[in-house]
């Protein structure tokens, strides 16, 4: 199976300014990628040369082997969703007449249109004025314009912004279910606490350069961050502390029946193997390192050669 995208050695300049800067990869048909990076990272720049609004000064930029900005551009957006960061509509038309005009644009039954005004909470507000809606209502008709024609692969320009809690929780079902289907998505977010359960792989963009890309494993490990398990039980006497250190842990006491354990990740189940056999443990938890923490590894500039092999002598 081919690849959704594919970038290749991609450069884009505005005059003296680099906003990429030799980047590569690619994302797999029905993969959900995480795209992360501070402001300025180029994210959106990724996104519009995906897109074919924009053309790359070097590299080369492929959608279903095909280029954005070729002959086939238009039939190829035909497939493709985007919802940008700053959603803005005519504010004259209603929310029905909104996605009526991109609906026509794209070829798609007007059926289509009621139903996903339905999945995206506007049935009650489809009559209304767009000029009256809030953020959060034109950002749920902005999703609503880019799941047109079930498009094969989506761009999100962070998604969530303007949305009340219980809307971000209906977004991430929404982008499990495209996952499930086989839609391929891009996405791009500053709130990684919320995408961390729902990507496959993270892209974490610094500068214009691709830092690093990988699952949210593999990038924990690469970062050698370390695991963190919480036990609850009785722990007095006995050797249990240094039984535990000697499988390599850091053990802190938190309370008289609390420990914090930190240690990597490749003791992990030795030490885990270890509580388990120690009597008066009564229950343990453990706790990866976050996507967060791992983004802020990678976009401080840590070699990750370096750590590696720090990790690997530890």
């Amino acid at each position: 199976m081919t690849d959704a995208v594919t970038l290749i050695n991609l450069h884009k300049r505005y005059g003296s300014i680099a906003a990429l800067n030799g980047v590569s990869l690619s994302v797999r048909r029905g993969e959900v990628l995480g795209l992360l990076g501070h402001n300025g990272a180029g994210k959106t720049t990724l996104m519009k040369l995906i897109l074919g609004l924009a053309s790359p000064s070097e590299g080369v930029v492929e959608v279903f082997e095909q280029s954005p900005c070729g002959k086939s551009g238009r039939t190829l957006r035909l497939n493709v969703g985007f919802l940008p960061e700053n959603v803005a509509f005519y504010g004259q038309l209603t929310a029905r007449e909104v996605l009526d005009y991109f609906a026509r644009l794209k070829g798609v039954a007007r059926a289509e249109r009621d139903e996903l005004l339905e999945r995206v909470g506007l049935a009650g507000a489809a009559d209304r004025r767009v000029k009256g809606f809030s953020k959060g209502m034109r950002q749920r008709l902005g999703l609503a314009q880019a799941l047109l024609g079930r498009p094969r692969l989506l761009l999100f320009d962070e998604p969530t912004a303007g949305l009340d809690p219980l809307a971000i929780r209906d977004f991430y079902t929404l982008l499990d279910e495209l996952r499930s289907t086989g839609t391929t998505v891009i996405l791009s977010s500053h709130v990684l606490a919320g995408v961390e359960h729902h990507i496959d792989r993270a892209a974490i963009l610094g500068s214009g350069r691709l830092l690093v890309i990988g699952n949210h494993e593999e990038l924990g490990r690469r970062a050698c961050l370390p695991f963190t398990i919480w036990v609850r039980g009785r722990f007095n006497g006995g050797d249990w502390k240094r039984l535990l250190e000697e499988k390599g842990a850091r053990v802190r006491r938190v309370s008289e029946t609390e420990l914090e354990l930190t240690c990597s990740a490749e003791a992990k189940l030795m030490i885990m193997r270890t509580l388990l056999d120690m009597e008066g443990l009564e229950d343990l938890e453990m706790e990866p390192p976050t996507l967060e923490t791992v983004y802020a590894h990678f976009e401080k500039g840590n070699g990750h050669g370096r750590e590696e092999s720090s990790c690997a002598t530890s």
